[in-house]
């Protein structure tokens, strides 16, 4: 099956019924369907080839939802790049992964301009808005005059189940970003596992304030087109009272979130006076709950049940654990969800029993066919597993069983922060600081956070004299790093501690 099919199968069955509800704008399903067919003929038309890159640069949106589907259906492969994206990043991931196209908006126009002799691969852009401003590359066309001039028939097949789906760019030790390659077996397998714990449905409503360019976002989206079910979809959690109304109002039944929002949410005294009487669950990643959260939480919505959950990008989704352990094993991730296999090994690949700390492998058709034109990076991670046909992930995680086979975190292996949900690399946060005239030494690492999971904690030495202030690199932080990325914190130091050689220390900061 293809990913696209999702939209295609339930555009067939129900074809009236809302898939997506957008500020005050509703689609059916056989409006995606339509537009989605009209956009995939705009790209053919120009010359999208089958396995073909082509990147969505936007906000949250109805065009973003419509381009994902579109571009499945040219038989090309998408990605969705995060709108707060620095230039220097696009530029990389763009020509990381040589994308032929963009879909983007107006006020994207003068900037790509400014970056098109960088990106010598790129042949057009699709505007969703019009621009007074700067034109970019060889060809530019506007989505609404697509939406006119292209056919709204099905785009014949162009590919099968093992071809790449998607590229999603998660942060690299290395501090370039990585690109993991997603077919849409994996993707269409990741997504009946989880619709099946979930028990999702076609009367399904899910509301997500998760942004596309993040997998738990992107897959509520997918998730619910494989069900039939209505996303109301939200540019963001910025306005956290608009989106309880929403929860309220459309009858929400599942409500995807980061310890960031439930943060937030418990924070709001307001939010007792409200009944949710709709809310059948509410799921958890990026980072674990802290438990008084699930209390509090089970406390607000005591008819709804709440999913802890742990995964990575790799692989989508690894573990649930199911509602009705939460008061027995609150500090679980659960077990591996269906069609999925999980064990720990030790460092000489030895598998362990319960009570034993070791790595966590996962076995499945979820798993990813590795980082894109990575082929170091991508046998660090997969290796060969008990049978000859197959590698199997080696997450980099570090857990314990229990006698049960619950899983409980215990560390990483390396030094990648988890904070608001999202990856990051502190290579990369380094980079970006080094750029700061007056710098001489950075060290990044994260630390504990209950909102954030963890939170970005900057150590910066100053040149000698150099009268640079924490204000002034958290500003230039926020100018060149995507809003998750940037330092909560930032500590100037006289030095850092160093090993013999001349290598920081990085456990000896706190």
């Amino acid at each position: 099956m293809l990913l696209n099919e999702f939209l295609q199968d339930s555009a067939n069955r129900f074809p009236e019924k809302e898939a997506l509800v957008f500020n005050e704008k509703r689609m059916t399903y056989a409006e995606i369907e339509i537009q989605s067919n009209k956009l995939a003929h705009g790209l053919i038309v120009r010359g999208i080839e089958r396995g073909d890159r082509v990147a969505i640069y936007l906000d949250n949106s109805i065009e973003s939802v419509i381009s994902i589907f579109a571009i499945l259906k040219a038989g090309a492969v998408f990605l969705v790049i995060n709108r707060s994206t620095k230039d220097q990043k696009l530029a990389f991931v763009l020509n990381n992964c040589r994308a032929r196209a963009i879909i983007t908006d107006a006020s994207a126009a003068e900037n790509l301009d400014l970056l098109k002799s960088q990106l010598p691969y790129m042949n057009f852009a699709v505007f969703t808005t019009e621009s007074q401003s700067a034109e970019f590359g060889i060809d530019n066309l506007l989505f609404h005059q697509i939406m006119e001039s292209n056919k709204d028939s099905l785009p014949p097949v162009r590919g099968i189940d093992i071809d790449l789906a998607a590229l999603i760019y998660t942060s690299g030790s290395t501090g370039n970003p990585k690109g993991v390659m997603m077919t849409h077996l994996n993707m269409v397998s990741a997504a009946t596992s989880i619709t099946t714990y979930l028990e999702n449905a076609s009367n399904d409503i899910i509301l997500n304030v998760l942004p596309l360019s993040f997998d738990y976002g992107l897959y509520q989206v997918l998730m619910a087109a494989k069900m039939g079910a209505t996303v109301i979809l939200e540019k963001s959690f910025a306005y956290p009272f608009v989106v309880i109304k929403k929860l309220i109002s459309e009858k929400v039944t599942g409500f995807p979130i980061v310890p960031t929002i439930s943060a937030i949410l418990l924070q709001l005294e307001a939010l007792t006076k409200y009944t949710f009487e709709h809310l059948r669950y509410i799921s958890n990643t990026g980072a674990h709950l802290p438990t008084e959260h699930i209390r509090r939480l089970q406390a607000i919505f005591p008819g709804t049940r709440i999913y802890a959950m742990y995964g990575l990008t790799e692989c989508k989704r690894v573990t649930y654990l199911p509602p009705d352990q939460l008061a027995i094993r609150p500090t679980s991730v659960g077990r591996g969800m269906p069609n999925e296999e999980i064990y720990l090994v030790n460092e000489s690949n030895e598998r362990l029993g319960p009570d034993q700390e070791g790595e966590l492998v996962v076995r499945g058709s979820n798993v990813m066919q590795g980082y894109w034109e990575m082929p170091e990076a991508t046998a660090a991670v997969l290796k060969p597993g008990k049978f000859p046909w197959e590698r199997v992930l080696y997450t980099g995680d570090i857990f314990k069983t229990d006698a049960e086979g619950y899983l409980y975190f215990i560390g990483r292996k390396d030094d990648i922060i988890k904070s608001r949900g999202e990856k990051v690399s502190p290579k990369e946060v380094e980079n970006i600081i080094y750029n700061l005239s007056g710098v001489a030494e950075v060290a990044v690492i994260g630390i504990k956070d209950e909102v954030l999971g963890e939170a970005i904690k900057a150590f910066v030495v100053p040149v000698s004299g150099a009268p640079i202030t924490e204000k002034e690199i958290i500003q230039h932080c926020a100018g060149n790093l995507e809003d998750f990325m940037v330092p909560k914190i930032v500590e100037i130091r006289h030095s850092l501690p160093k090993t013999s050689t001349g290598k920081i220390r990085k456990t000896e900061l706190t």
